[in-house]
């Protein structure tokens, strides 16, 4: 009886496990955006190179896991001189810092929008940071199934160390900087691992 009520377990364990698949994004569209502002106007930029791992069940995603690598010299505010000016010691100090880092550590739904709890590393400091998207889902153009996730967060710089010795921004910039995400993708059924041809018996 005991082998049986495993067996029974097993079986229904299957399909759940099934529904955990990869989220695929989709580089046109997605993108990892901010809003800086001076005393005088508004600087918005985005990073444009980035790796984003993010496995999960779309109709039920509590479990799901995200992790997004962002290389931080990817900066683009559209001003070849500030950007370089950014990834400056002054700023991102990228020389030391390369990677922007986010890992999620709890994942649920919160009313209509999805909570995404985790720790964001930036210029060598970690903070815990919560991230409340709204989710949608359609068909795109070309008649693919597609997800998209779109979240806006104020975030204090100095928090995390980035201008906070610039005479340049301590003049002119202000603290908050908001963030303005935007994911978009396909889910997809994970890889199946390839199997290894078995080898030959040792005589």
């Amino acid at each position: 009886m005991l082998h049986r009520s495993l067996l029974s377990a097993l079986l229904l364990a299957v399909p759940l496990m099934a529904q955990n698949r990869v989220f695929r994004v989709d580089d046109n569209h997605t993108v990892l955006g901010f809003k800086a502002s001076t005393l005088l106007f508004d600087v918005p930029g985005r990073f444009t190179r980035y790796k984003a791992d993010i496995q999960g069940d779309p109709a039920s995603p509590e479990g799901a896991k995200v992790r997004v690598d962002i290389e931080a010299r990817s900066i683009n505010t559209a001003n070849g001189g500030r950007d370089e000016h950014l990834r400056s010691a002054d700023f991102l100090d990228v020389a030391k810092h390369p990677k922007i880092t986010f890992i999620s550590r709890e994942v649920r739904k919160e009313g209509d929008r999805l909570l995404v709890r985790g720790t964001l590393t930036m210029h060598g400091v970690s903070r815990d940071l919560d991230l409340s998207f709204v989710a949608a889902e359609g068909m795109n153009g070309a008649g693919a199934h597609t997800w998209s996730y779109r979240a806006t967060l104020p975030l204090d710089r100095l928090d995390f160390g980035v201008g906070a010795d610039s005479v340049a921004a301590k003049i002119s910039l202000k603290r908050p900087v908001e963030l303005d995400l935007l994911l978009v993708g396909f889910f997809e059924e994970p890889p199946v691992a390839a199997t290894k041809p078995a080898g030959r018996a040792k005589k």
